[in-house]
């Protein structure tokens, strides 16, 4: 069991251990206190500078997505795949509880992709990332996206050791999103508004999610897109291939 989420994290859960907790065992007339001081979060933010060492050294642009369920996480990967395919080299890392059906859609893009299954688990950490790269083989100078968990709690509290936190939301969720969920929307570097297509048919004021956005965290860069029409996904890619290094030459 994850003591800092109540979730079970597979075989990692033996890494989560409770935060400042007194215990009291009586034994007869004596009375022992044990203090047990412990950051929850130690060992995946040791995992989690590990991991971005590696991306650092071989210069790989890891970005963690995360959203609710449903907000179109692996469309926008498809259709990035797809269109940016022969520009920039991509590998993915896809969490998500049972199957691999995301995992397929990546793979029949051409893309490099591992499987992570979490179970009862509600977010990846930094130990299933670690043990997903060392079998990806990764190649220099490329962009890792992790898709995690469909979630808006737990994964804001794990680093995974990447260099940008993208959170998804769609126009089919409500646009106080980033008030009920703070922390993911604070930690959190750019928002991708998803499916604008379906703005005439749903009660949602794209401005006033934006507005709420920024109360959370006003650096937020913000970008609308349709992986349906197309519309705004030139200033997603645009922002992608900013973001990557270019490799000294000598």
């Amino acid at each position: 069991m994850c003591v800092t989420c109540g979730c079970s994290s597979g075989s990692n859960s033996d890494t989560h251990h409770h935060g400042d907790h007194s215990h009291d065992h009586s034994h007869g007339n004596q009375k022992t206190i044990i203090d047990v001081e412990k950051d929850v979060l130690q060992q995946n933010n040791l995992l989690a500078e590990r991991n971005r060492g590696y991306f650092y050294a071989k210069n790989i642009f890891a970005l963690n997505l995360v959203s609710s369920p449903g907000s179109g996480k692996t469309s926008l990967l498809e259709r990035t795949l797809t269109d940016l395919k022969g520009e920039l080299e991509f590998a993915v890392i896809e969490g998500d509880q049972q199957t691999s059906n995301d995992a397929d859609r990546i793979h029949a893009t051409g893309t490099k992709v591992a499987q992570i299954n979490t179970g009862k688990g509600c977010h990846l950490d930094s130990h299933m990332v670690l043990h997903a790269i060392e079998g990806m083989k990764l190649k220099d100078n490329s962009i890792l996206f992790i898709e995690n968990v469909g979630n808006l709690v737990c994964p804001a509290m794990f680093d995974l050791g990447e260099k940008e936190r993208v959170v998804i939301i769609s126009v089919t969720e409500g646009d106080d999103k980033p008030l009920k969920y703070p922390d993911m929307f604070h930690s959190s570097t750019l928002c991708v508004i998803n499916k604008t297509d379906l703005l005439p048919y749903v009660p949602f004021d794209i401005e006033k999610v934006k507005a709420n956005a920024k109360k959370v965290n006003h650096k937020l860069e913000i970008i609308e897109v349709s992986c349906t029409s197309g519309e705004g996904l030139q200033d997603w890619y645009g922002w992608l291939k900013s973001k990557m290094l270019v490799p000294e030459t000598v």
